[in-house]
């Protein structure tokens, strides 16, 4: 039996709380994974886990194990990482996860450029605008829009993303003669606003002015989602006003598309961080990724 390999695959079985999911992360199979923590059941001469058909749950003994097996699965990678910095070409899986709109039109291609200068590294790239528990998953790193909620992940501030108040122009073109395009916040009520779900606000969108003050309105619309693909297809069509970031519709507007609304009226920007699970800090292949991504996003010429 591979002892360590046996460890690091009990440390991801509980993790997931699947021997599937790490089958599948092991390229394996499911009797494989479960025959490997058997072993180490065995070697260890204790009951590890309670397996049931809705879940896998540690003993007494196997959280025990586990709070220990976890640190030292972490402190090898580590150890192992320093050593071959720098003495050879980084190589193997580095699991990235974003949102599927910043994934697809600002990170892909920089990690085309990482893929070509580290030709060893295999990246497995997660696209999901919803919530992805990067532990559970086994994500080595992700980038993140918005502002972080206190956990045990680490993060490094690497860009920020600005936000504006955007209309289709055949939205604009079809209001009626006793309605305009809006020129102050309060002139959203009276409009279909499309809203994206995934954005900690919602429907609550604030704005403020060059002196400092701020006003917030309460918007509605005809369509909610939580896809940012979605939501730029059907402000492209017409189907009403978005507060959007301006990487995600810049060629729209390029285009003449979809036009910006009131620009005297300003959008706080979101931060970006760069997140991994503590126990991946070290690893080589996650520090060059996030430098080769920080010097890029963090660059005036880049989408911010």
């Amino acid at each position: 039996m591979d002892r360590l390999l046996a460890m690091q695959t009990f440390v991801r079985v509980v993790e997931t709380g699947s021997f599937s999911a790490v089958a599948r992360e092991q390229s394996s199979t499911q009797s494989a994974i479960s025959k490997q923590v058997a072993g180490l059941e065995k070697y260890l001469g204790v009951r590890l886990l309670v397996r049931t058909t809705r879940a896998v749950t540690t003993t007494e003994d196997g959280l025990r194990y586990f709070e220990e097996t976890r640190r030292l699965v972490a402190e090898i990678g580590e150890a192992e990482s320093e050593l071959r910095r720098g003495e050879r070409a980084l190589s193997g899986l580095l699991r990235v996860a974003t949102s599927v709109g910043f994934g697809l039109r600002v990170l892909l291609p920089h990690i085309r450029s990482f893929m070509r200068n580290n030709p060893d590294v295999i990246v497995d790239l997660r696209l999901d605008d919803g919530f992805v528990d990067l532990i559970e998953q086994g994500i080595d790193v992700a980038v993140r829009i918005g502002t972080l909620g206190d956990s045990s992940l680490v993060a490094r501030r690497i860009a920020t993303s600005q936000r504006m108040l955007v209309a289709g122009r055949k939205y604009l073109e079809q209001l009626g003669p006793e309605q305009s395009a809006p020129q102050i916040p309060q002139d959203l009520l009276q409009h279909s606003c499309l809203l994206y779900t995934e954005l900690g606000t919602r429907n609550q969108w604030e704005f403020s002015t060059a002196d400092g003050s701020t006003v917030s309105v309460r918007v509605h619309g005809p369509l909610l989602t939580n896809n940012s693909e979605a939501l730029r297809s059907c402000l492209r069509d017409g189907l009403g006003i978005c507060y959007i970031p301006d990487w995600l519709i810049s060629d729209l507007l390029a285009s003449g598309e979809v036009i910006e609304l009131m620009k005297d009226w300003l959008v706080k920007p979101i931060p970006v961080h760069l997140v991994s699970p503590a126990a991946r800090k070290h690893s080589a292949k996650v520090r060059a990724f996030g430098d080769h991504i920080a010097s890029i996003l963090s660059s005036p010429s880049q989408p911010s």
